[in-house]
């Protein structure tokens, strides 16, 4: 049992609020089978665009156009390579964010969340904390995902997401930012991940911090001891 007195409280969604198996046998596999064409159909679309002129950048690729089914091809390459090893680049997310909309307005895709989310999520927000997440998917894709779980929307619990663009989940800077954009002093932030890397930048940053132990977790690793919970029911505000 953890007692936290703050105010805020952050959740990571991998392993944490969300089975690992969901995002990378389910959403990993649906944006690996769909990005070539996604990127074919959707090359007049300046978002898609920016996000696939990001990618090529970060895979070292020149400068293309979508059009050229050669550069299209090297793109379509340089995402599943990425996703493959597991690569956190902004514009990689941005991309797979675009492609899960489609999956989830059209019903193929619904997020899987753990039984004790949705009521603990609903207990902290309605007694006034400010629930918000953190996560290396895009936040266009962290809003796409709580608003069509399989327990329904969850959208109106959270407060905000933050992903990348604020700065990597392992230095302690981001959490910095993250509790000055939210107006709380960061000790009164509890910060909640299956990642012993992530949770010690938040230990750094001043943060509270507990590891979320849930089933199929890799070994959490790390710095800091940091009190472990199997359940957001062992959260006592």
């Amino acid at each position: 049992m953890i007692v936290f007195g703050g105010r805020g409280i952050l959740l990571d969604v991998e392993g944490t609020t969300s089975s690992i198996s969901f995002v990378y046998d389910v959403l990993f596999a649906h944006a690996r089978e769909c990005v070539g064409d996604f990127l074919a159909a959707r090359r007049a679309d300046p978002a898609v665009r920016a996000a696939a002129a990001g990618l090529a950048a970060a895979a070292g690729l020149p400068a293309g156009d979508l059009t050229d089914s050669d550069h299209l091809s090297r793109l379509t390459f340089a995402a599943l390579d990425f996703m493959n090893r597991d690569v956190k680049e902004t514009s990689l997310k941005e991309l797979q964010g675009m492609i899960w909309r489609g999956g989830y307005e059209s019903g193929e895709l619904v997020a899987h969340v753990f039984d004790d989310v949705p009521p603990a999520l609903a207990l902290w927000s309605d007694s006034g904390l400010d629930v918000r997440i953190y996560s290396s998917g895009s936040i266009e894709a962290q809003r796409l995902f709580f608003a069509h779980t399989a327990r329904g929307d969850l959208t109106p619990h959270l407060r905000g997401h933050y992903d990348t663009t604020t700065g990597p989940k392992r230095e302690a800077a981001s959490y910095a930012r993250i509790a000055a954009h939210m107006t709380l002093e960061p000790r009164e932030i509890l910060f909640v991940s299956d990642v012993g890397a992530e949770l010690d930048a938040a230990r750094q940053a001043g943060m509270a911090t507990a590891l979320a132990v849930r089933p199929g977790n890799r070994e959490a690793g790390g710095v800091f001891d940091h009190e472990s919970l199997a359940s957001f029911a062992e959260i006592v505000t």
